[in-house]
């Protein structure tokens, strides 16, 4: 493959990086500083959340320089941040085509096309699901692949809870979720766990956490249209079956590569994951490398994957610069001065009867909830968020920017589902964050996840226009 196949009047970058989380943002940071001036797709919903795997981790107690712990989200915000404050540029966007078959490579979203002379994939892996008979009826509606997401719902308040897998991941969202619910079942396959032996002990001498050994999900019931009621279970050694009734089930079993994008352009064992060269991070592709947990299925650690990113950025560079093909961005200092910081702000103080004001835009807690239901004549639109979620981080920036494109024409109100328990089971909030849209006392839509600002968007424009019809 030639490596300078292109016209002189193209503009080609000298490395994407494709995915985020601990490799990504890691590799963003040094290749920042080595003046290359990368640019990074971190994702958007294809991969999962921008952040990776931490954005739905609650406590990270093993990565070094934070003795008292931090949590994932938080820890990626500040990856982020420092990535940027090198000189990264950041796109919330999904990859949808990677050209990697001739040079310069071509990086495509659905917003734009980028061509670069390297490329970094560190796009992760998938939660797994279990795919049991009736698992779709109750996705969303009691069964979920993150507890540290949504196990602050309050529907789970009061309630056993079934938790399946035998690892650090399961270990972790099962002693997680007795802040919240009644009691745990964790399911475990074998007569053991794969966790760590601190995580281990956590769970074995919880009180609110029984281990069920040998034990597997055959299916899930509940009525038709409501929401779960129990999983029925499943003993491998004697095969006698049972029912565990249960509000919540939450799975940690593994993960899936995210190397579909890849499939017949680079080498992946059979399970899906990268294959890079003995002791390195390079793939069979000259400039092409992969980092974190896309190519390491057996370590999968937060700080192995930032360290993957490392060697990643570091040859890349090496690599631009053997080849002549490395252009350098040197930042000034009032742009190092002005760097990106992280999004850690103080959580916002709730609306009073002193404080509440109706002709603002914006407001805190159910004080102004009720106010605004009640007497609000424009579109209200209303985020429920909740403790430790990391898809509640991703979705701030891009719904704060579509309120101000619409301030004075809706109100919108925050709600945090732990502070304000009644509110969101009024509401049949199933998972954070959820977005829903009131007209004259009336909840006309609701939107689940995080989403392009186009839907939000959409959204307000249909309701603006039946506000004025109706008047």
């Amino acid at each position: 493959m030639s490596l300078n196949n292109m016209s002189d009047n193209q503009t080609v970058e000298n490395l994407v990086i494709i995915g985020s989380g601990p490799a990504g943002y890691t590799a963003g940071l040094y290749a920042g500083r080595a003046n290359l001036k990368p640019v990074m797709f971190e994702g958007f919903e294809a991969g999962g959340s921008p952040g990776g795997q931490l954005m739905t981790t609650s406590d990270v107690e093993n990565y070094p320089g934070f003795p008292e712990g931090i949590t994932g989200p938080k820890l990626m915000q500040e990856m982020k941040a420092q990535a940027q404050r090198w000189g990264t540029e950041v796109y919330t966007e999904d990859v949808i085509e990677a050209d990697l078959t001739q040079r310069p490579f071509t990086i495509r979203s659905q917003e734009r096309e980028v061509k670069a002379h390297s490329v970094i994939i560190a796009t992760g892996a998938n939660a797994k699901r279990l795919h049991l008979p009736n698992e779709d009826k109750f996705w969303n509606q009691g069964i979920s692949a993150c507890a540290i997401c949504d196990g602050a719902n309050p529907m789970f308040k009061g309630n056993d809870v079934v938790v399946i897998g035998g690892g650090d991941s399961a270990a972790e969202e099962a002693a997680y979720v007795t802040k919240y619910c009644d009691h745990v079942h964790l399911l475990v396959r074998r007569d053991e766990m794969r966790a760590s032996k601190t995580l281990q002990d956590r769970v074995l001498n919880h009180p609110k956490i029984t281990i069920h050994w040998n034990t597997e999900a055959v299916d899930v019931y509940g009525q038709e249209g409501g929401f779960l009621e129990g999983v029925k279970i499943r003993n491998r050694q004697t095969g006698e079956e049972s029912n565990l009734p249960a509000r919540g089930l939450f799975y940690a079993i593994g993960h899936t590569p995210n190397t579909q994008l890849f499939q017949g352009q680079l080498d992946l064992d059979e399970t899906g994951y990268i294959i890079t060269k003995p002791d390195s991070v390079e793939t069979n592709i000259e400039g092409v490398y992969a980092a974190g947990d896309v190519q390491d299925h057996e370590f999968r650690q937060a700080v192995t994957a930032a360290g993957t990113g490392c060697q990643a950025a570091m040859l890349a560079e090496r690599w631009l610069s053997a080849n002549n093909l490395a252009t350098e961005y040197h930042q000034d200092e009032d742009a190092e001065a002005t760097a990106t910081r992280s999004e850690d702000e103080d959580k916002p103080t709730a609306d009073t009867e002193e404080t509440f004001d109706i002709n603002e835009t914006r407001h805190y807690g159910g004080y102004a909830l009720r106010r605004l239901f009640h007497e609000s004549d424009r579109v209200l639109v209303v985020k429920y968020v909740g403790p430790n979620c990391g898809l509640c981080a991703t979705l701030k920036p891009i719904l704060d920017g579509v309120i101000d494109e619409y301030a004075d024409k809706v109100h919108f109100v925050e709600i945090d589902i732990a502070d304000e328990p009644d509110i969101a089971e009024n509401a049949m909030v199933t998972g954070t964050p959820t977005v829903q849209f009131f007209r004259n006392q009336e909840i006309v839509d609701q939107l689940r996840g995080v989403k392009q600002k186009s839907e939000y968007r959409q959204r307000i424009e249909e309701y603006l226009a039946e506000t004025v019809s109706a008047k």
